[in-house]
Order: structure tokens, then C-alpha cells, then sequence
């Protein structure tokens, strides 16, 4: 099983910075792509940012020049800095990731995961 934990998520006043992770665990071969999305209440999850194995970066329009998302290979870790937080940023974000892993058999699978998501919250 891979499982992917996000952690990083709070209450912060506008303005204000924090620092999500998400950690994919389990047999691990490699990861094509990571990213996060953002669900708020009514509205659709929609994407926040992804990061290539290559660090080819996209973000959406809303975040462009206050998010900054990076990975790192060696912990199977994938972080989202976020900058200059409005209160339309409050959302419970999710990680996402391809991941290839080793089953118990040693076979090499490949498939589509997603965190249980954390919530961030920008009020004064």
C-alpha cells in the first residue's frame, strides 16, 4: 500500500506564510509527478500546483507568484510554500501523486494516490 500524509495545514492571519508537506510512504520505486489541490466548502477541487520528476512546475492563476511548490526525491516528499495568504486561499488542500511501487510480489505497479487532505484557514 502507499499511503501520501500531508502535514503544514492551520489557521494563519492574511498575509501570513505556511508550509505544507506531503510524504508518500511505502515500497517506492519512483514518482512521475506530485501536486495539490484545494477543495473549499461548495466549490470543486481544483489544482494548486504540480511538480514533474524533471521540476517542470505549473501553477494555477490564483497562486502564481505566492505558492511555490518543490519536491524532494530523496524522502519521496513533496512541499508547497505558501505566501501573501488571502482568506479565498482557505481550503482543505490534497496531495496527489503518480507513483510507481513494488508489490508484496515484487511487481512493479503504478497508480494514482491522494492524501487525506489539510486544512488551511486564513481569517483574521
Amino acid at each position: 500500500q502507499v499511503q501520501l500524509v500531508e502535514s503544514g495545514g492551520g489557521l494563519v492571519q492574511p498575509g501570513g506564510s505556511l508550509r505544507l508537506s506531503c510524504a508518500a510512504s511505502g515500497s517506492i520505486f519512483s514518482i512521475s509527478f506530485m501536486g495539490w489541490y484545494r477543495q473549499a466548502p461548495g466549490k470543486e477541487r481544483e489544482l494548486v500546483a504540480t511538480i514533474t520528476s524533471g521540476l517542470s512546475t505549473n501553477y494555477a492563476d490564483s497562486v502564481k507568484g505566492r505558492f511555490t511548490i518543490s519536491r524532494d526525491n530523496a524522502k519521496n516528499t513533496v512541499y508547497l510554500q505558501m505566501n501573501s495568504l488571502k482568506p479565498e486561499d482557505t481550503a482543505v488542500y490534497y496531495c496527489n501523486a503518480d507513483v510507481t511501487y513494488l508489490s508484496y510480489s515484487y511487481i512493479r505497479r503504478t497508480g494514482d494516490y491522494w492524501g487525506q487532505g489539510t486544512q488551511v484557514t486564513v481569517s483574521s
